[in-house]
């Protein structure tokens, strides 16, 4: 049976965010943080719906359409530095390695720091797409600061970091983990907390229910966010992923 109500709710909450995001900015709310983030201690990211721990591996696997993927989340332990407002911020590293078919399609490596305030911040990524074992383009790449040595070229130039995950999500927080130079936009609005997922790694309770809204196409995707773990599910229009595995601690 279709849960009417619920539908109804989510698709309010990305017209706000698709609103917000065409012509304000961003949303604020007392757990988003409205000013600009300190950074003490930046490497110790804790945050209960996304720890970054070096040396943690998770594996997801599910469907994209027809084809098989499969996710694998490697948290490394070398770090990088930015420099955000004339200061130096040091960055955890999480290398994702996607599977298509059974085939290599995609090994991008994100950058991470927690604030003060316990939110975690996204400083980029550089991507690598694969056809036959071969890289053949880097689309989506960027950083704060723009490409250093080693990176792809045609990586964009971003000024700040984005607001990946606040410290205390609420019910209708909103914030853009993505807002690029080409256009790119992604609007997440928190939806539920209090959610049970249920995954082959197993069920986890307090999950914390995101929905993505994508610009400029306009695609949208749902997370759901386990403590101690991140992402646990994800689904969108004709993909879902679940996580199959993982060596952080519950």
């Amino acid at each position: 049976m279709c849960d009417s109500p619920r539908i109804a709710r989510t698709a309010a909450l990305f017209a706000v965010g698709a609103l917000v995001a065409a012509t304000s900015g961003g949303g604020a709310s007392a757990s988003v943080p409205a000013g600009p983030p300190v950074f003490s201690d930046p490497l110790t990211i804790d945050n209960t719906y996304f720890p970054v721990v070096p040396g943690a591996v998770k594996v997801s696997r599910g469907k994209d359409g027809s084809d098989r993927i499969t996710v694998v989340e490697l948290f490394r332990s070398d770090t990088r530095t930015f420099v955000v407002g004339g200061a130096t911020v040091a960055c955890r590293a999480l290398q994702e390695t996607e599977f298509e078919g059974g085939e290599l399609a995609e090994i991008s490596v994100n950058w991470f720091a927690q604030s003060d305030d316990g939110s975690v911040w996204y400083f980029g990524e550089t991507v690598d797409d694969y056809d036959d074992g071969v890289v053949t383009g880097h689309g989506g790449s960027w950083l704060v600061g723009g490409p250093a040595g080693g990176d792809p070229p045609e990586t964009m130039t971003v000024a700040a970091p984005a607001l990946f995950m606040p410290g205390n999500p609420e019910v209708g927080d909103e914030f853009r983990p993505e807002d690029l130079p080409d256009g790119s936009i992604e609007v997440g609005t928190v939806a539920r907390l209090g959610r049970k997922v249920r995954t082959p790694a197993g069920l986890f309770e307090d999950c914390l229910e995101v929905g993505e809204l994508h610009l400029p196409d306009g695609e949208t995707e749902t997370k759901w966010y386990a403590p101690g773990q991140g992402v646990v599910k994800a689904k969108g229009k004709h993909e879902q992923v679940l996580l199959e595995a993982s060596t952080l601690p519950q």
